[in-house]
């Protein structure tokens, strides 16, 4: 006997089973498998037993206890082929007993046929220790091994009796647990389908909501454009008449009076500004800023800057250093909008600046220009830089209450930069000044518009403009010419516009762009549909700065703010 059998068993007929399932449940026993293992043993060496005593020869069995597995080798002589009787079900196969068994393995040499079986242990057998429990154990008749058999049976009834009922609980748990799913189910539809009402509800109340915005905000523009029509019209007809009283008086004024008529002037020129910047938020908002690209010189248009800024430079603490680039670097772009970005950069620094300088310098590469205007103020803390680019929104401070102001100027910047297709950057720190960069390409992505030059001077004259005072300055301006008698109508109301031009058939026409009724535009369009007014020269009179025709030749544009009669002088001569 080698050292890991620790048991043979010699059978010779049928009735040797019982000893063959008894040896089988003590050898299990004996290596350390449960009762349950046990049992399962025991009934595929009983199954494996008979068949292979079904024939009238001898079976020896090998118990080996193999530190991972028990081994049992049954041998014996047959007479018949046994290869597949490892799958073969039925009472001459050993399907039943191969189930109840890691592994079972058939082996067959002529006659001679061995048959393994194999049940994995859990932990190591010590085979000398086995070979001694089992010499103790007594012999068993086949009685005592049938009555054992049968109390496996029932033990495992028993046990199938309760995995039934087991299996009957858990079933019923699952129904009840199911019916709760399906509540909780039908509950969640239920509330889902009142949560989409809820949201299709909100949605089409955010959309009312959405439009009556939109209609509040374009009846806000309407009102904007509006009021400040009714604005700038008296404005600028205090402004004409300051320029017609100072370069007509007969006999001149006394300087105290040019100085009372100077405060007039330069007063309705800040309210001027004002409503200018309203109106230029207005279209900023409305997106309707439509840049005029021209070639820019930027040597002229940085000295007229510097002229205009000179009256803002009134500490004698700070210097203002405007840049003089020569020669200028080439540039296509908008030079009103231009020079309103960066007049309004330069007067903000030299407004928040009491002693330093105020700096405004130009750097050029390949495809941009950029502009950068640097003070040594008093800096903007980090939780307000952005905040000041918003609309009406000044930083609280002695010296902001002092200066004053709208609030409007960095909010219309910021738009005029993205319309002129550029960028904006500010930095700054309290008491430490402030630095805004502006980078613009240096030419457009879009072509340049060219507006040719005008036509030889007039003789006939039509003035449409609804502000009889305006009227009152721009005819004292044409009588104030030099030249042949001319011959002025004056039309009040924009819808008389047309026919009295046609009527008149003027050599110019002085054409208001904001009246009730009827916009210059809208005459604009009339005069160029009537092939035999399309070619009428006409003098756009506006004080919207950003306004420019779209690509016709027969309009020249004049401010308002610089009417005077050497501009209408120009505007004539020009047309």
């Amino acid at each position: 006997m080698t050292d890991d059998v620790v048991l043979r068993v010699h059978l010779r007929g049928e009735a040797d089973v019982f000893a063959l399932r008894h040896s089988g449940r003590s050898v299990a026993a004996a290596v350390g498998l449960d009762a349950s293992d046990q049992t399962r043993v025991a009934t595929a060496l009983s199954e494996v037993g008979r068949v292979l005593l079904a024939e009238p020869a001898a079976v020896t069995t090998l118990f080996r206890a193999t530190p991972r597995a028990l081994n049992i080798e049954l041998s014996g002589v047959t007479h018949r082929t046994l290869a597949d009787v490892r799958e073969r079900p039925g009472p001459d196969g050993l399907a039943g007993a191969a189930r109840l068994v890691d592994d079972l393995r058939v082996v067959q040499d002529a006659t001679l046929v061995t048959i393994t079986l194999v049940k994995t242990l859990r932990t190591p057998p010590n085979p000398a220790k086995v070979r001694a429990e089992l010499a103790a154990l007594r012999p068993t008749t086949p009685a005592d091994e049938l009555w054992r058999q049968n109390q496996d049976l029932l033990t495992a009834l028993d046990e199938a009796e309760r995995s039934r009922d087991a299996q009957i609980r858990m079933n019923e748990e699952l129904e009840e647990t199911n019916r709760g799913v399906l509540a909780l189910y039908n509950e969640l539809t239920e509330e889902l389908e009142h949560t989409n009402q809820g949201v299709v509800a909100l949605y089409a109340e955010l959309e009312d909501r959405s439009q009556l915005l939109r209609e509040a905000n374009d009846a806000k523009t309407r009102f904007l454009r509006h009021v400040n029509h009714e604005l700038r019209a008296p404005v600028n007809s205090i402004l004409g008449l300051v320029r017609v009283m100072t370069s007509v008086a007969d006999p001149p004024f006394s300087a105290e009076q040019e100085h009372q008529i100077e405060l007039v002037g330069r007063s309705a020129a800040d309210l001027l500004r004002m409503v200018n910047d309203l109106l230029d938020l207005a279209k900023a908002e409305a997106t309707r800023i439509q840049p005029s690209w021209e070639p820019v010189d930027l040597r002229v248009l940085l000295g007229q800057l510097r002229a205009a800024l000179a009256p803002a430079h009134s500490r004698p603490d700070v210097t203002l250093a405007v840049a003089d680039p020569d020669p200028p670097p080439s540039m296509v772009s908008d030079p009103l909008l231009l020079t309103q970005v960066l007049r309004n950069l330069t007067t903000n620094a030299l407004k928040y600046t009491v002693r330093g300088d105020v700096r405004l310098d130009v750097r050029t590469d390949a495809d941009t220009i950029t502009f950068v205007v640097t003070d040594t103020g008093i800096g903007i803390a980090a939780d307000q830089q952005e905040r000041i680019f918003e609309e009406f929104y000044q930083v609280p401070g002695a010296l902001q209450a002092q200066v004053g102001g709208t609030g409007l100027g960095l909010a219309l910047v910021r738009r005029l930069v993205t319309a002129l297709g550029g960028e904006l950057d500010l930095r700054s720190a309290p008491d430490d000044g402030t630095t805004v960069t502006v980078v613009l390409p240096r030419e457009p992505q879009r072509p340049t518009d060219e507006v040719p030059p005008a036509s030889e001077g007039p003789t006939r004259i039509v003035v449409v403009d609804d502000d009889p005072t305006f009227r009152r300055v721009l005819r004292s301006a044409l009588d104030a010419l030099d030249g042949d008698d001319r011959e002025i109508a004056e039309v009040a109301d924009a819808r008389e516009a047309l026919p009295v031009i046609a009527r008149v058939r003027p050599h110019v026409v002085f054409l208001d762009l904001r009246m009730p009724g009827v916009s210059g535009e809208e005459i604009l369009a009339g005069l160029r549909a009537d092939p035999a007014l399309a070619t009428t020269p006409v003098v756009v009179v506006t004080s919207e700065p950003s306004w420019a025709p779209s690509d016709d030749p027969y309009v020249t544009v004049l401010s308002k703010t610089s009417l005077d009669v050497d501009a209408v002088a120009e505007a004539v001569r020009r047309s």
